[in-house]
């Protein structure tokens, strides 16, 4: 399937897509200039986006390599992950669930998601698609929703953490993608937060954000269990643009005193500089 370029109403603003001129077959999926998806209609493999790519390689080093997941996507955009997952573990069962319908209605005509094998897509809000799914049901659950360019703070919580967890199997992966800025202050509290519902949290992000110097991606791993922190290390040491992984003292040093995100005590979420994403 072939996308259209141009632009489309949705839910959270105007829809863009545009064809990379570098590379036939991809695709890139904003809303209001601030990108949020790349997909190569030839290759699910390829990721674009270095944060995607992060998450994959998590993925990539969680359980047997090629085995099938049941995985659970809170926020979808053009479903860049779950296509690279039902690509290198054939026989994965995912469900995607996003409160963008208009949004939904737009990636299943323009890039085909129905087409992706074992995946579900449904609007739906995410803590209230969690509140529904069974205890111990999901291998992976992946947090990854945004709202104009800001994330959803509040699957962040405590609450919706601890939600997650228990839709989670006992050696069940925790994933979130989020982005901010030199103070780190959300990210803290969401590591604080995480701390205090898994036995195991890891940080990637590259070292300009870690050292508070811009605004950035930064993905968030968590698990009841031991991480593989070395596999996943050495994968993001090696990459073009390197990641630094975060665990243990140095994360707790990272994190401070901050304290868990809750409903009745939130961080707002961190709002990009205008125009750091922008096409």
């Amino acid at each position: 399937m072939n996308p259209t370029q141009g632009r489309y109403p949705v839910r959270f603003g105007t829809a863009e897509i545009l064809r990379d001129l570098d590379h036939p077959t991809g695709w890139l999926l904003s809303v209001d200039g601030v990108a949020q998806s790349y997909v190569d209609t030839a290759n699910p493999r390829h990721l674009e986006f270095d944060y995607v790519r992060r998450l994959a390689e998590v993925v990539d080093s969680h359980g047997e390599p090629g085995t099938p997941v049941e995985a659970v996507h809170l926020g979808g955009g053009a479903c860049t992950l779950p296509r690279y997952i039902a690509a290198v573990r054939p026989g994965s069962r995912q469900r995607v669930f996003d409160a963008d319908e208009g949004m939904v209605e737009l990636v299943r005509g323009q890039f085909g998601v129905d087409s992706i094998p074992g995946l579900e897509l449904t609007v739906a809000d995410g803590r209230a698609a969690v509140s529904c799914l069974p205890d111990a049901s999901a291998d992976v659950v992946v947090v990854d929703a945004f709202e104009r360019g800001t994330l959803a703070g509040a699957l962040y919580g405590l609450e919706a953490t601890r939600d997650i967890s228990r839709v989670l199997r006992a050696d069940g992966l925790y994933m979130a993608n989020l982005s901010d800025g030199p103070d780190l202050k959300f990210t803290s509290r969401a590591v604080a937060t995480l701390s205090a519902v898994f036995g195991s949290v890891l940080l990637l992000a590259e070292p300009p954000v870690l050292r508070g110097r811009r605004h950035g991606n930064i993905v968030l791993a968590a698990a009841a269990t031991g991480l593989p922190v070395a596999e996943i290390a050495a994968k993001e040491a090696a990459a073009p643009f390197p990641a630094r992984c975060v665990t243990a003292a140095e994360l707790r040093a990272l994190v401070g005193p901050a304290t868990p995100l809750t409903d009745n005590d939130p961080t707002p979420p961190p709002v990009p500089p205008s125009g750091l994403f922008s096409q």
